[in-house]
């Protein structure tokens, strides 16, 4: 047997092809010699085929492409970063021990390389699990080829996130619930296997009733703080309002999403003549900004202040000779609409009109078949786990009128935490028109399968 030794091969031309053998040939490659690829292969059989290494791994390592990797996670669990994504490249694992479900391995991904068309790590949990992963593309990056599927290799990730006031849970969903200012904390954004989205409820503060002064006049009801809420779809069937059909729940990603609850409006005013009138505040919870209701009409003396205020929801007109305007609602605008606008006043008779409320507009005195200037009907959600009356909007003054929406009115405040407006008066110091109710900012996902 002949024997040539040389140190490189090249064409005879520049760029040229080398020939090796002729047709039917066989070239023997002994054991122990290694053959390195640093260019590229063609025609060595299918794309996704790994030479698996048959060094065990027991503790973290960066994964190379075109390798199989035993895995044993008998000591506990063990991270691969996984390499640079290249169209073709492959990459295999196998659980050595039979201990994936007990101690996982967590595929790192490479920068912006994907798993899965997910932009999330990925963890590898069943037990005797033999998966190979081939990186396809920018959009789905690395997908299984083989022994699983894509839901194998990707299990389900969960938000994971803390902050409110008080944390409950209901099932397999997870309900943070914000009285006050706050930050919800998330640590973990999960994936679309599991959860990766948040449902809301976001109610602001809601208006003040107008002050009378000393002549008398009977005050518009303040209109009802901004509702917005999602539809529920992501964080189990729950009962709510007809405004969060069809309304997607938030993507949320690992950082903190300050938190603000409006406060309720302070109502007040001094003299003869009192032109202010009292919004509530806004509340915010990431992209979502439920805008205050608006202050009822105020007013002393004929033409001061006696419109009601834009918000949310609007306040009502104070009376007013010729009458008043109410407030508009869902001021600025947003779909579905956040609140409705408030009643006119109306002159005779002397009275204010109600505030608006959620899923209603408030009503003028003399609208049938009450005749009494009720606050505008607020909405329901059982996002907390039961059903909760919030937003409604307050009775205009009816010569302090005992009778009362469910949301607010008559000669009440806004309850805390429900954004309501507070009611219109009549007469002169002391009365003032009643404060609006506080809101509230519901954070819900799931958390568990």
């Amino acid at each position: 047997m002949s024997e040539i030794k040389v140190n490189k091969i090249s064409p005879r031309t520049a760029c040229g092809t080398t020939t090796l053998g002729d047709s039917g040939d066989t070239f023997t490659i002994p054991a122990g010699v290694s053959i390195t690829n640093s260019g590229t292969a063609s025609g060595f059989g299918a794309t996704g085929a790994v030479s698996w290494n048959t060094t065990v791994k027991t503790s973290g390592f960066t994964a190379v492409a075109g390798e199989g990797y035993f895995v044993n996670t008998t000591g506990g669990a063990v991270s691969v970063n996984l390499p640079a994504g290249t169209a073709g490249a492959v990459v295999g694992f196998k659980d050595y021990a039979n201990t994936f479900d007990t101690n996982k391995v967590t595929l790192v991904q490479n920068g912006s390389d994907k798993i899965g068309g997910e932009t999330a790590n990925a963890e590898l949990r069943t037990e005797g699990l033999a998966v190979t992963l081939v990186f396809i593309d920018s959009t789905k990056g690395w997908l299984v080829t083989d022994n699983g599927t894509q839901d194998t290799a990707v299990q389900a990730q969960y938000v994971t996130a803390s902050g409110g006031n008080t944390v409950a849970t209901c099932g397999n969903f997870k309900i943070h619930t914000f009285t006050g200012p706050g930050t919800f904390t998330v640590s973990a954004a999960g994936n679309s296997q599991g959860s990766n989205t948040v449902d809301y409820l976001v109610v602001a503060g809601g208006g003040g009733g107008g002050f009378p002064g000393n002549l008398g006049y009977e005050t518009g009801g303040g209109g009802a703080g901004g509702y917005r809420e999602s539809s529920g779809a992501a964080s189990g069937c729950y009962s709510r309002s007809p405004l969060g059909a069809c309304v997607s729940a938030l993507p949320v990603s690992v950082q903190g999403y300050p938190i603000t609850v409006g406060a309720g409006a302070t109502a007040g005013g001094s003299g003869t003549t009192c032109v202010t009138k009292y919004p509530g505040n806004p509340s915010v919870f990431s992209t979502i900004t439920s805008t205050a209701g608006g202050g009822g009409g105020s007013g002393g003396n004929p033409g001061a202040g006696v419109n009601g205020d834009p918000g949310g929801s609007g306040g009502g007109g104070n009376y007013a000779p010729g009458g008043s305007t109410g407030g508009t609602g869902n001021t600025p605008p947003v779909s579905p609409p956040q609140g409705n606008p408030g009643g006119v006043g109306n002159s005779p008779p002397t009275r204010g009109g109600g505030g608006g409320g959620a899923t209603e507009a408030g009503t003028p005195y003399n609208s049938p078949p009450t005749n009494k200037a009720a606050g505008g009907q607020g909405a329901t959600s059982s996002i907390t786990g039961s059903p909760v009356g919030r937003a409604g909007g307050g009775n205009g003054g009816v010569g302090n009128s005992s009778s009362a929406s469910p949301f607010g009115g008559g000669n009440c405040a806004g309850a805390v935490n429900t954004g309501s407006g507070g009611a219109g008066v009549t007469g002169g110091p002391p009365t003032q028109g009643k404060n609006g109710g506080s809101g509230i900012v519901v954070i819900r996902y799931k958390f568990q399968n």
